[in-house]
């Protein structure tokens, strides 16, 4: 039972009186009256993807608000959760982050729960080209960053999965890290950039002290690698660590793993 818990669609709230504390970037000396330890409360939504990207959007508001519900002050969506994470759908579903449905929403609903929102991520159309992109979006329901993802995924492994983002996603050139609070500072990249050290290291050195990454990990990447460098990624950057993944779609040609995570350092 936990193990199929850990494969379905849910919320989990991580918190952690750390995450006020000890590990941001160099700041000014904290004021006198800030003396009180805070929490900060990070919800992961772990979500099912269909084919439909009105029910998509459906689900994910209603994520939101659940998470919300539970007094999160940050939310993660999962990787491409607006979309069917498959070569031939990223272009059909793409849409201009500036504008499109997909974050229009998340802005509205940051807006109105006056929470964070790191928008998982979603195909985003620009100049004809598509990115796999994920919008960061304040309290204010303002777009504050995005982060185009720099490593695409693409893999072959003979009888078991062949999948080429690069035959249709662009790549980025980037390492995303936007000011949260006066404590913090949260780096974003997506799923295939967590197996790269260096932009964990990047991330940190300009600030980061969370670094968030939305990943669609398989169920032949997953077991072997997931955790294990969400982990690796922590103790590299000595920083928390949160990967969202989409919930596992029997229906979807493309499998994905679960099993999101949250790492202290």
């Amino acid at each position: 039972m936990h193990r199929l818990h850990r494969l379905l669609p849910r919320v989990a709230l991580a918190t952690s009186p750390l995450l006020a504390g000890g590990l941001a970037a160099p700041r000014a000396p904290a004021r006198a009256q800030s003396t009180k330890t805070q929490t900060l409360r990070v919800a992961v939504v772990q979500m099912l993807v269909g084919s439909d990207k009105a029910t998509n959007l459906k689900n994910a508001e209603r994520l939101v608000h659940q998470a919300c519900d539970g007094n999160a002050d940050v939310v993660v969506l999962p990787e491409i959760w607006n979309s069917p994470y498959a070569v031939d759908e990223f272009r059909k579903h793409a849409e201009p982050i500036e504008g499109g449905p997909s974050v229009e929403l998340l802005k509205a609903l940051a807006k109105e729960r006056n929470v964070w929102i790191v928008g998982g991520s979603v195909p985003e159309l620009h100049d004809d080209k598509v990115y796999n992109t994920s919008p960061v979006i304040n309290a204010d329901g303002v777009l504050v960053a995005k982060h185009r993802k720099v490593h695409l995924f693409d893999i072959d492994v003979p009888g078991k999965i062949r999948f080429f983002e690069s035959e249709t996603l662009t790549g980025g050139d980037q390492a995303t890290v936007t000011p949260l609070n006066e404590e913090h500072s949260l780096g974003v990249a997506i799923c295939y950039d967590v197996r790269f050290p260096e932009l964990a290291i990047t991330m940190r050195k300009k600030g980061a002290s969370i670094l968030i990454y939305p990943g669609a990990f398989n169920t032949v990447t997953g077991p072997p690698h997931w955790e294990l460098l969400a982990r690796a990624r922590a103790l590299d950057a000595q920083a928390f660590v949160v990967c969202a993944s989409p919930a596992r779609n029997p229906d979807s040609s493309y499998q994905a793993y679960g099993h999101s995570v949250v790492v202290d350092p």
